[in-house]
């Protein structure tokens, strides 16, 4: 691993996974301030303020809508990389998150509770359109590298969000517009490292840059074994004819990795992870936590998560994909269960509220060890070239209409069935910690045809 291919890695996650992160829980504690802010511009427009339900729900748009933005931009990744390559792509997308952030700074100065909601599809686009692919045979460890920047982006959005720093009323539109400096920084960084030498050769024939490009990467002269293996690539490409989605959810011979693809990556976001990550100081507020004491839980549980996603990224080589993704279910499922008990409890037991906390923690450690970055590995190992690209669009598309169905409906979920909500959560995290269990099969240092066969 040389420092040139570490460097692009944590430059790219930086400006991307950590921006998505920090927008997954930027919304969560000024919410607060945010709800007053629309109930009070609807006050002038219309001389009267907002009931309880349509306020929920145009919070619930809010935070949603970023899902609805990760879908598009999602579903423009391959085309734009195909046409302008790895750093023109990230260079166009950080751009997006100048202009979202010019939005989302300037709604309260100029009453417009719809330049948030835009804001935050826009930021939504960009995370969707981001993403970091590895060829290496440390792709496992690499892999997970952008899920340890998704919990740095959650952690630094705790931080900023205690009222000693961005968590009082008149710092909420700068809180929301922070994502414009990891961008920046992205951007200014970004032409510094070469284009990917892959999509160089392949896609542009280019011998001589995707040479200069290894050469940087690699930190040798001697690349030629490489330059040969994209060749041959590069020739396989041409003679394999990429299936459709259509194609894919209809081929019988990868039928099962479809269903798993499906299976992990819906149940990745539908465990729950997302309605704590966008509502965690409701979750402790019901759970009877002070409300000064809020934050700082909210930040503590964020460092966990860090921890938690470091240890799966240096374990995952060690241990393999399918033990991570059991356990990390697993745990997220009883501690889910933990978190129901709690707020049942409460009442006649007040120390349950901490056993709240832990289970909270609990959930985001299991989630941050495995479910976080594994299903992303796994899509590209269980299919070949020819399938891998829809097998991308249909577990990316799967994420974020599960990730916006969970930040829409969660309050009204609560609302509606109290602590008992989590026990939904804690049912889909058991039943996929089973199919894996029953179903997938280990892909560390297996090549598709040893998948396949396993899978027949």
């Amino acid at each position: 691993l040389t420092f040139p291919l570490l460097s692009v890695t944590l430059l790219v996650s930086f400006g991307s996974s950590m921006l998505y992160g920090y927008n997954l829980a930027v919304v969560n504690s000024p919410a607060v301030h945010i709800k007053a802010f629309y109930n009070t511009t609807w006050s002038q427009r219309y001389g009267h303020g907002l009931a309880p339900g349509p306020l929920t729900l145009l919070y619930s748009l809010t935070v949603s809508t970023f899902s609805l933005g990760g879908l598009v931009g999602s579903l423009l990744v391959g085309v734009l990389v195909e046409r302008y390559g790895r750093n023109s792509a990230l260079s166009r997308s950080t751009l997006l998150v100048l202009l979202a952030g010019g939005f989302m700074g300037f709604s309260r100065e100029l009453g417009s509770p719809e330049m948030v909601i835009i804001g935050r599809c826009i930021t939504g686009i960009h995370s969707g359109r981001c993403c970091l692919g590895c060829g290496t045979n440390l792709r496992g460890f690499l892999g997970l590298v952008p899920s340890i920047f998704i919990c740095l982006g959650v952690f630094s959005a705790q931080v900023l969000g205690l009222p000693e720093l961005l968590g009082e009323d008149r710092f909420w539109p700068l809180f929301l517009s922070v994502v414009i400096v990891p961008a920046s920084v992205q951007l200014l960084l970004l032409h510094c490292f070469p284009e990917s030498p892959r999509y160089l050769l392949i896609e542009r024939d280019d011998v001589c840059g995707a040479t200069k490009a290894l050469c940087r990467f690699l930190g040798t002269p001697d690349v030629q074994d490489v330059i040969k293996e994209m060749k041959e690539e590069q020739q396989s490409l041409s003679s394999v004819e990429m299936v459709s989605v259509w194609q894919l959810l209809r081929d019988r011979s990868v039928r099962w990795q479809t269903l798993s693809v499906v299976v992990v990556n819906a149940g990745m976001q539908l465990s729950g992870i997302d309605a704590i990550w966008f509502y965690t100081n409701t979750i402790f507020e019901n759970a009877g936590i002070p409300l000064s004491q809020i934050p700082y839980a909210t930040v503590g549980t964020g460092t966990i998560e860090v921890i938690a996603g470091l240890i799966g990224c240096f374990t995952i080589e060690k241990l393999g994909r399918r033990p991570l993704l059991i356990t990390g279910f697993c745990a997220m499922g009883i501690c889910l269960a933990g978190i129901t008990v709690s707020l049942l409890l409460q009442t006649t037991l007040p120390w349950m509220c901490y056993v709240g906390i832990v289970c909270v923690i609990g959930t985001v450690a299991g989630f941050c060890m495995g479910p976080a970055g594994v299903p992303f590995l796994m899509t590209a190992e269980l299919f070949t070239q020819s399938h891998r690209p829809a097998a991308y669009i249909v577990g990316g598309s799967l994420n974020w209409l599960c990730n916006f169905t969970i930040g829409f409906i969660f309050p009204f979920l609560q609302m509606s069935a109290g602590a008992f909500c989590f026990l939904v959560f804690c049912g889909v995290c058991l039943l996929v910690a089973l199919y894996v269990y029953l179903v997938i099969p280990e892909t560390k240092n297996k090549t598709f045809m040893e998948i396949s066969h396993i899978f027949a």
